[in-house]
């Protein structure tokens, strides 16, 4: 389980920074409730990944400074934030102070969760657990603590773009560096490990584990989408190519 001990160290690091540069992104859904899926900001109104939260008890697989999971409460969701990080959840307490607004926090894997079976009506991440953890242990988990007809919906990098994105750079290109099949783990030259599956071996997956596919959406940013995740390179690779992909999956 080194992959998990070098996560959390890595997040503990990499904390401060993040949350400062994406202030300006991910921030004020914490205070508005508005809701955006990715590095493009793309948002749920637009998208309709996860409906009506009204109710509904919703875990965030990764949840960081706890901002997606603050703005589902605004929506009247019942949410828990889970991460592995010591400080992405000390900055979600802080968050959570200055909105006066909050919910339960939770540190752990995705990988070995401590909820009980059939507890949520939602399991979701963008990004979050669902890269930067097994995707062999944190699907069954997720199915596990689903309730019977409970929707399961992620976003994470597409395919093409980790297989054509060198190690030693920020942007993907135009030919293939990585092989497609075998692709599981990625190590990053900052320490962290990430993942990703070749969609094939996704869908058998969620078939194993009694998840039917409702949708997969490989989303494109507008011509003038800005992020401060990504650059104007990045752009220009987007509207091509399917840089990002959200799966949305319910329980049978």
């Amino acid at each position: 389980m080194g992959h998990v001990e070098r996560n959390r160290a890595a997040w503990n690091d990499y904390s401060e920074e993040y949350q400062r540069v994406n202030a300006p992104q991910i921030r004020g859904q914490a205070f508005t409730g508005e809701l955006a899926w990715g590095t493009w900001n793309i948002p749920e109104s637009q998208l309709q990944i996860l409906g009506d939260v009204t109710g509904k008890a919703i875990l965030e697989f990764g949840c960081g400074g706890a901002q997606w999971s603050m703005a589902l409460a605004r929506h009247g969701a019942r949410p828990i934030g889970l991460d592995l990080s010591d400080n992405q959840l000390a900055h979600a307490r802080a968050l959570m102070d200055e909105a006066d607004l909050h919910l339960p926090l939770v540190q752990g894997s995705g990988e070995q969760l401590p909820f009980k079976g059939e507890s949520f009506d939602i399991v979701f991440a963008d990004y979050g657990a669902f890269t930067f953890a097994d995707p062999l242990r944190t699907v069954p988990e997720a199915a596990r603590v689903l309730r019977r007809g409970g929707l399961l919906a992620f976003s994470i990098l597409g395919p093409l773009y980790e297989i054509t994105t060198p190690a030693d750079s920020d942007h993907a290109g135009d030919r293939f560096v990585y092989d497609y099949f075998g692709m599981r783990s990625f190590q990053e030259p900052d320490g962290m490990v990430e993942f990703n599956l070749p969609y094939g071996e996704w869908i058998g997956l969620f078939v194993e584990n009694g998840l039917a596919i409702e949708r997969l959406i490989e989303t494109r940013p507008a011509e003038d989408a800005v992020s401060t995740y990504r650059d104007a390179e990045d752009l220009a690779w987007s509207r091509r190519w399917p840089s990002e992909c959200i799966w949305r999956l319910r329980k049978s």
